[in-house]
């Protein structure tokens, strides 16, 4: 096994709820997760409940295919 070329640093906060901030390196900025669509239907979260917001699997889709 090779040496490790790369370790993330990422810190995650949970606002509340299915609301959560992550810092990732080379951002200023955190990139914020929530629920929309039936990922919100699914677990229970109203349209009025929080503002849809891109989710964690939506990242990881991107991630894979880029």
């Amino acid at each position: 096994m090779g040496e490790i070329a790369y370790t993330s640093h990422v810190s995650i906060v949970r606002d509340r709820g299915p609301l959560r901030r992550a810092q990732l390196p080379g951002r200023d900025e955190p990139v914020t997760f929530g629920v929309h669509g039936a990922i919100a239907e699914h677990y229970g979260v109203g349209p009025d409940d929080f503002a849809p917001d891109a989710t964690t699997i939506d990242y990881l889709v991107a991630a894979a295919g880029g």
